[in-house]
């Protein structure tokens, strides 16, 4: 028997979520079984603590989207018992269940080797918030962007993905704007490596130019709907938008002028299905280039037992940085 936090729904549609204690017996198919060390608390996990947000088929479920760990079992010749391991993606914690318990079983398909450099810890401060803001700074970078093109913007900065991307492109000599709605985070975004704040009203209103002055030479954008709109028509000529992340909604209000007048590149950032080479590479980089000192600074640690709280909290836009929720703690 191991501990593990079990969301389910009563007759009536409401859900409930409580840590319980489940038998291995009891987890879904797969090649490997990992002993899980640390999750974390990502938009995905609140909802589907929560209400589900229609990501999650069956219940009873167990949420965690990403988590860390050593291989227990594997009937797989990539992994060996006594491996460390890291996942994300794949849609566990929302079809399959995930890292919030003490043990979980998942295609070796979907496992990536702890890459070196890197405790289980660190990788989930990372978790998929990380690894997807690495995916977006190579994507700008694949896309040409260089250091002294200018600044580079990132929206939602104080978030997961908005705050491992600040303190990356930091570390890697950009200039960074960070935007945020919450005043009280200037000092922290400012510790990650911003050299600018941006407050969120100056780009949070639709404008009916379509084009305004060439300012930013890259973004990471976790907002989308209207900021993102506004801020395609403020990038400079052929630079790119990375766009990782809807928390201010799923329509863009915006005119295709800034692609065809400015050549801009909006380049979609999807962590889930990504192929396993670039897996690879964004989690080399991410041991290579991420400022862990940064990284650490971002962490609020977790237990299993404050995960509702935090899955809630999560949805309201009240948590900050990084959750690494230690499933044994």
């Amino acid at each position: 028997m191991f501990d593990a936090l079990v969301v389910d729904k009563d007759e009536d549609g409401k859900t409930s979520a409580a840590v319980t204690q489940i038998e291995e017996a009891d987890l879904p198919e797969g090649e490997v079984t990992v002993a899980v060390e640390y999750s974390t608390v990502n938009y995905k996990d609140g909802l589907c603590i929560g209400p589900g947000g229609g990501l999650v088929r069956n219940y009873p479920h167990i949420p965690g989207i990403d988590f860390a760990g050593t291989v227990e079992k594997s009937d797989d010749a990539r992994y060996a018992p006594g491996d460390k391991v890291v996942l994300t993606g794949w849609r566990v914690g929302e079809a399959h269940w995930g890292g919030y318990a003490q043990k979980a079983r998942v295609k070796a398909d979907w496992l990536v080797p702890l890459p070196e450099g890197l405790d289980t810890r660190q990788a989930m401060a990372v978790g998929t918030a990380g690894f997807t803001a690495m995916l977006a700074v190579m994507a700008l970078e694949d896309h040409g962007l260089k250091t002294g093109d200018g600044p580079v913007l990132v929206t939602g900065a104080a978030g997961g993905v908005g705050s491992v991307a600040t303190a990356l492109l930091a570390k890697l000599g950009y200039e960074v704007a960070g935007v945020t709605g919450r005043p009280e985070t200037e000092s922290y975004l400012r510790d990650l490596g911003a050299s600018r704040i941006v407050p969120r009203e100056e780009l949070a209103e639709t404008t009916k130019r379509p084009l305004e002055g060439e300012t930013w030479a890259g973004c990471v954008d976790a907002v989308g709907g209207a900021m993102l709109a506004r801020v395609l028509g403020q990038m400079k000529y052929g630079a790119s938008v990375a766009a990782v992340g809807l928390a201010g909604g799923a329509s863009l209000p915006a005119t295709v002028i800034p692609f065809l007048l400015r050549g801009v590149n909006l380049l979609g950032i999807d962590s889930v299905m990504q192929p396993y080479e670039n897996r690879l590479r964004a989690w080399e980089r991410i041991a290579r280039d991420l400022p862990m000192d940064k990284l650490e600074a971002m962490v609020q640690p977790a237990t299993l037992s404050d995960l509702p709280g935090l899955g809630a909290d999560i949805l309201k836009g009240q948590v900050r940085g990084r959750v690494v929720v230690d499933v044994n703690g």
